[in-house]
């Protein structure tokens, strides 16, 4: 009997499994059309922060020339002197800062959604920009692997328990909320305001069409996005976020792309979650009458203070579960690394 060796190959010779050899090269082209993008800002007085309505300093222009040059010159030298524990440790400090500046994106996105215009065309490209370079430099950071490894996709899990109890607490922490949302979407009133008049606040404040039809439906557009976020929230703590399930026809069985829910998911928890815990903080404060609550729309400040405690508990217990369930997810879902000796299969002729 003579036994032989059979090598199995690694699964998949697609471009997303040679991506440690584009990704730094792709990486190195953001950081300097980022830089270019932050120096053109800068010299011509344009501001890419706005709190509310308020432009920021346009002196931040120079702020992202810096983080754009610091990437680029450490990309290259990634490139020239291979991984080093320094250049590592730049690429998740650069890495850190783009994830901070593409802060407001999601509320871009579901104002664009919804066929309404944002605050400003520069800012919200400064953070598609900001969201687009903030993964490269990550993966750029993990790109170093020894090229005798294969990688194995590990099956479908679920995750544990203290996970999916935060996953409920996200769930839930929204039926207030669209309780809310629904009542003055079908004419009801809540806080002092009926749902007449909230529409016509609506209408005031340059609501889109399509918007404002949803609303005439009793139908409210924030509850159809918040539907769709626990769907996100389930969808990374169940098996089926991890390999399409039955009922998606042709995609039934096949595994899905780790980016597909982490990209949402990291860019809605890194919106909400300070965003919402940040605006606890300030509800609580204005409940002790250490700060005013502005009255804003609402017939007093106390109904104002009603309604921020609903919209902003909802959103900052949301984006904390959301957040512990994409790291959930993150940890369950990244191919192993092997040598090839693990693939070797004994066999006999």
């Amino acid at each position: 009997m003579v036994s032989a060796a059979v090598t199995t190959r690694a699964p998949g010779r697609g471009w997303r499994q040679r991506w440690p050899r584009w990704v730094r090269p792709a990486a190195v082209l953001w950081a300097a059309g980022y830089a270019g993008f932050g120096l053109v800002c800068a010299r011509g007085g344009t501001p890419l922060l706005y709190l509310g309505e308020t432009p920021g300093p346009s002196a931040l222009g120079w702020a992202v020339v810096v983080v754009g040059s610091v990437a680029a010159v450490t990309c290259h030298a990634v490139g020239r002197l291979g991984m080093r524990p320094a250049l590592r440790l730049v690429l998740w400090a650069t890495c850190l800062l783009a994830g901070l500046a593409a802060f407001g994106l999601l509320m871009d996105v579901i104002t664009l959604t919804f066929g309404q215009g944002v605050d400003s065309a520069v800012a919200a490209t400064h953070h598609a920009l900001a969201a687009v370079g903030a993964p490269l430099l990550a993966a750029t950071a993990r790109s170093a692997r020894r090229p005798s490894e294969v990688t194995v996709t590990p099956p479908p899990s679920t995750a544990s328990r203290p996970v999916q109890l935060a996953s409920w607490a996200g769930s839930l922490s929204f039926l207030p909320y669209a309780a809310m949302k629904l009542t003055w979407a079908t004419g009801g009133t809540f806080a002092g305001i009926s749902g007449e008049e909230m529409l016509a606040v609506s209408e005031r404040n340059g609501a889109s069409g399509i918007w404002l039809t949803l609303e005439s439906w009793g139908l409210d557009g924030t509850v159809l996005l918040a539907a769709l976020g626990v769907l996100l929230l389930w969808g990374l703590v169940r098996p089926w976020g991890q390999a399409f399930p039955r009922w998606t026809w042709r995609l039934s069985g096949r595994r899905v792309p780790r980016w597909l829910p982490l990209t949402p998911a990291l860019i809605g928890a890194a919106t909400l979650a300070p965003y919402g815990v940040l605006g606890v903080g300030y509800a609580t404060l204005a409940t002790a009458d250490v700060v005013t609550m502005p009255r804003g729309d609402f017939p007093s400040p106390g109904d104002a203070l009603l309604v921020a405690w609903i919209g902003l508990a909802a959103f900052a217990v949301y984006g904390v579960a959301l957040a512990i369930a994409a790291r959930s997810y993150w940890t369950r879902t990244p191919p192993r690394r092997e040598h090839p000796e693990a693939w070797r299969v004994p066999s006999s002729g």
